[in-house]
C-alpha cells in the first residue's frame, strides 16, 4: 500500500463534502465499475472458499479483508474514496477497520438501530464510516437505512441483545424510539458507496434475495485519534501524514492470504475484542 501524499480536490468530491454537512450522509458516491466490484469480490469469495475448513481465519478474513487480500488493500487506498473522506475529515488519513457485512441468500440476518461510534472505544468523532457495495444492495437484499438528522442526539444508550440473527458484535440497539418515517433506504449498486457519521441512526434488514449481499465498511479516522483504554490498535495509514503515533500502523498483506499476516491481525482480535466488548461477556459476541 502507498500513502497518497495528496488526494484529488474535485468537483464531485465538493459536492460530497457539501452534502455530508448538511446531512451527515451521502449516497450513491460512484466508486468503482460493476466489473471491478465484482473482481473484489471474486477475490474475497476465493479466500472464502479457500478458508472453508479454517472458520477462526474465515473469520479474520471477513473482520480484516484489507489486511489479509492486497485487492482490499488497494480498495481502500481508492482515489475516490480517499477524496471523499478527505474532504470530510483532512488530507491525513487512517483506516480502523474494513470489515465486511455479507448477508446470505434467503436468511433473517438484520442489523437493529444503531451508532457506530458506541463501542469503538476512540476518544473524538473525526471519522467516516464509507460502505462500498461489492453486490446490488436493495431494499430486498436488505439495504442500510439512515435517519436523517439523527446525528445530532450524539450518542445515546444502547442496549445489547446478543441476538443470533443480529450482524452486530454485540446486538446493541438504541434504547428509545427511532421514528422510522424518516429513514431513507440506502440503495447502491456494485461499486457505490455511501457514506456516514458516526453518530448517524442505521440499521438493515434480512437479505429476501436469491443472492448475497456483501459490502465492504471502511472507517476512516483522523490520526489524532486514539483509543481510550490506551491500546495501539492495528491501522493501515492511507493518506497523508500520522503526527501522532498512537497506532499500530499496519504494512501491506504480503499476498493473498498468508499466515504472517492472519498472525498480525490475531494480535489485534485480542484488542479490538477488549474495546468493542467491554462491560460485556466477549464470548458473547459474534465478530473479532
Amino acid at each position: 500500500m502507498s500513502v497518497s501524499q495528496s488526494p484529488m480536490a474535485s468537483t464531485v468530491a465538493n459536492t460530497i463534502a457539501s452534502r455530508y454537512e448538511r446531512d451527515r450522509f451521502v449516497f450513491p458516491y460512484a466508486v468503482t465499475s460493476a466489473a471491478e466490484a465484482g473482481a473484489i469480490r471474486a477475490a474475497l469469495e476465493a479466500g472464502e472458499a479457500q478458508l472453508a475448513d479454517r472458520p477462526d481465519d474465515l473469520a479474520i478474513l471477513h473482520s480484516y479483508p484489507d489486511r489479509v487480500l492486497p485487492s482490499f488493500d488497494t480498495l481502500i487506498c481508492h482515489p475516490l474514496l480517499l477524496d471523499a473522506a478527505s474532504q470530510i475529515l483532512g488530507s491525513d488519513l487512517m483506516v480502523w477497520s474494513a470489515g465486511l457485512c455479507i448477508k446470505e441468500a434467503n436468511t433473517s440476518n438484520y442489523v437493529t438501530w444503531h451508532q457506530d461510534s458506541t463501542y469503538w472505544g476512540l476518544d473524538d468523532v473525526q471519522k467516516v464510516t464509507t460502505w462500498v457495495a461489492l453486490s446490488p444492495s436493495t431494499v430486498a437484499s436488505g439495504c442500510m437505512r439512515f435517519v436523517a438528522g439523527s446525528q445530532s442526539k450524539r450518542l445515546v444508550k444502547h442496549v445489547d441483545s446478543f441476538a443470533a440473527d443480529n450482524l452486530l458484535s454485540r446486538g446493541q440497539e438504541i434504547a428509545i424510539e427511532v421514528d422510522e418515517a424518516n429513514a431513507v433506504d440506502v440503495v447502491l449498486q456494485a461499486g457505490e458507496a455511501s457514506l456516514h457519521h458516526g453518530h448517524l441512526f442505521h440499521a438493515s434488514g434480512p437479505n429476501s434475495t436469491a443472492q448475497r449481499c456483501i459490502g465492504a465498511a471502511i472507517r476512516y479516522i483522523t490520526p489524532s485519534m486514539k483509543q481510550q483504554s490506551g491500546d495501539r490498535s492495528l491501522v493501515a495509514h492511507v493518506s497523508g501524514q500520522d503526527r501522532y503515533g498512537h497506532f499500530t500502523v499496519a504494512a501491506s498483506p504480503i499476498g493473498k492470504l498468508f499466515e504472517a499476516d492472519f498472525a498480525r491481525c490475531r494480535e489485534d482480535v485480542r484488542v479490538k475484542r477488549r474495546v468493542l466488548y467491554e462491560g460485556a461477556p466477549e464470548d458473547a459476541g459474534q465478530r473479532y
